[in-house]
């Protein structure tokens, strides 16, 4: 380290992650108790500090990988938060990022190490500091990517059914779509594919199930699901 800018008082950067899953048709978080002072004990969602070496977006990379074990997660970075009494331990301004990932992609044993639980965003028990605030921002502009981007598909398996991916949509936005006007829109979709695969999971009958073809897609500005 340089001795420069010694006459300035010293902040720590941090950043936070809010981790949505989708689980029973219900858009989830995944939280846990801190282990550490101040707050512990309180619902929070998970972090770090930001070394030295490395840039806002890799320390979320890193504090990704150390929690899920998962690479490549699509993430966004929500914005910073920095109320001078934020955190009643340091002054820390933590820059928040959301996170996309299928639930049956992160190990259920890793979540249970790390003592975390997912928890339906609507019914968020009282996080530490300013956490529900990121994680209400964070939704926000979750909102408003999956109108223009199929940032949606990123939340559920390869192959889904026309039902999941409207109460994915739903979930997200927070209110009942048509479904005859939903499905119109997903016929016109050349890379939503219909597959001979058939999920019997919930009627005799069974429904049959789609994939998202990433190649075939061009995001463009007449994107709207």
């Amino acid at each position: 380290m340089t001795a420069y800018y010694q006459e300035h008082q010293r902040v720590l950067v941090a950043v936070d992650c809010i981790i949505f899953g989708f689980d029973d048709n219900k858009l989830k978080i995944l939280i846990g108790k801190r282990q550490m002072d101040p707050g512990r004990g309180e619902w929070s969602l998970y972090g770090g500090f930001v070394r030295c070496d490395e840039s806002l977006d890799d320390a979320a990379k890193r504090t990704l990988l150390h929690l899920t074990g998962m690479e490549n997660v699509y993430m966004q970075q929500v914005g910073a938060f920095g109320s001078v009494d934020r955190d009643p331990g340091e002054r820390v301004i933590s820059v928040a990022y959301y996170a996309l990932i299928n639930v049956n992609d992160y190990s259920d044993a890793q979540r249970k190490a790390y003592q975390l639980e997912w928890v339906d965003i609507d019914n968020t028990p009282a996080l530490f500091s300013d956490h529900m605030e990121m994680v209400d921002k964070a939704r926000r502009l979750m909102r408003e990517k999956i109108k223009t981007a199929p940032v949606g598909f990123e939340l559920l398996p390869n192959l889904f059914t026309l039902t999941q991916l409207q109460k994915l949509y739903e979930a997200v936005n927070g209110e009942a779509l048509d479904k005859r006007n939903f499905r119109k829109r997903v016929k016109d979709m050349y890379f939503i594919e219909k597959t001979p695969f058939i999920d019997k999971t919930s009627s005799k009958r069974g429904a049959f199930l789609y994939h998202f073809n990433k190649e075939a897609f061009q995001e463009d500005s007449n994107f709207k699901l």
